[in-house]
């Protein structure tokens, strides 16, 4: 299996690139912290614009028929510029329900709207601190959902929800519209990613997977999840990596540039091996959708992602001094997004869970 991208894909990549340099707004970002139920609209817009609302999404639903590869160099660019919109990987999961369990009535009536960027969607599991649990307090009955998830992301603006519920004393997945549940966003510390508590009394709900095959759904949609956000962590650590080195061989200390200083090149070096291990980890996630060690490959992504973006914020805050942590530096952003990120979809614990449970487990 090839690690390398693809000429088509290599054009993804430069032009996302190049369209969020010109867009995003380090001082639009800074607004938003302030902001509850908020994301950034020109970066949605951009978004719907550019077609990344439908890479992933088959073309007889008005996609582009691409796949996670590509959907991950999107979120890779996003990662660059503490992009203010949460919706590329919860957003993709809730397609990814639709497309592989939904009724041929519901993918024509998400799928395309999703492709045209008319319509959100999120995935609403956790309970408590459990990322996906036994039995979810959650109740699907009668074509009815009721219940609540709280701190679900993107839930402060998604149209439509799939929802871990319990159902005939057994776990399942439903889809829901939020038309009906009781949305209420939260202030969090990263306000971009529209976190808000989900109440639903009776809210009407279509039911996709019920028992285990409810739960392998729900561990593939968590996987896809994963792979996005590892590309995310890996574009954020990417960056604060080069932010680190350009200030280190500008800013002089002593009579030369503190780049000089071992303890300032150790640990840019060491973001720079994180920041690769992460990449390698990331695309070989991607590729391996649909094939059995896809899970394994997530796991191994998101817990390199999420180490690499974690260093590197707090060592590139670090490197530069009593700057890092000033407002107008900004790299505030990345220590909030890299925080955030690293507990969506599930922690490093939930992962290493995972993680070992495929090398040592029935999976294995």
């Amino acid at each position: 299996m090839s690690i390398l991208y693809d000429e088509g894909q290599q054009a993804i990549a430069n032009e996302s690139r190049r369209v969020l340099e010109a867009r995003c707004s380090t001082d639009r970002m800074l607004g938003l912290l302030d902001r509850v139920g908020e994301y950034d609209a020109p970066f949605r817009e951009t978004a719907v614009e550019q077609g990344w609302t439908a890479l992933a999404i088959p073309e007889a639903f008005g996609g582009l028929g691409l796949g996670l590869v590509e959907l991950g160099l999107v979120a890779q660019a996003s990662g660059e510029k503490v992009a203010g919109a949460p919706f590329l990987g919860v957003g993709h999961a809730a397609a990814a329900a639709i497309e592989m369990q939904g009724t041929d009535a519901l993918k024509a009536e998400w799928l395309g709207r999703i492709a045209a960027g008319t319509a959100l969607g999120t995935i609403a599991f956790a309970e408590g601190t459990e990322i996906l649990p036994a039995l979810p307090e959650t109740t699907f009955a009668d074509g009815r959902l009721h219940g609540a998830k709280h701190g679900v992301t993107g839930g402060g603006k998604a149209d439509f929800a799939i929802v871990w519920a319990s159902c005939d004393g057994a776990p399942c997945l439903v889809l829901t519209g939020l038309g009906d549940a009781v949305v209420t966003p939260i202030d969090s510390y990263d306000n971009t990613r529209c976190h808000a508590d989900l109440a639903f009394a009776g809210a009407p709900a279509v039911l996709l997977a019920q028992g285990r095959d409810a739960r392998r759904l729900a561990m593939e949609l968590l996987a896809r999840v994963a792979v996005v956000l590892a590309h995310e962590q890996l574009g954020g650590a990417e960056a604060l990596l080069f932010t680190a080195r350009d200030y280190a061989l500008t800013r002089r200390a002593f009579g030369q540039p503190i780049g000089a200083f071992q303890s300032v090149k150790h640990r840019i070096a060491e973001m720079y091996g994180l920041v690769e291990i992460a990449r390698a980890n990331a695309i070989h996630a991607a590729a391996s959708v649909g094939t059995p060690g896809f899970l394994l490959a997530a796991a191994d992504a998101r817990l390199s992602a999420t180490e690499a973006y974690d260093t590197c914020a707090r060592d590139c805050v670090q490197i530069h001094g009593g700057i890092g942590a000033t407002w107008e530096q900004g790299l505030h952003l990345h220590m909030r997004r890299a925080r955030s990120l690293a507990i969506e979809a599930g922690s490093t614990f939930f992962w290493e869970d995972v993680l070992v449970g495929e090398l040592t487990g029935e999976a294995a």
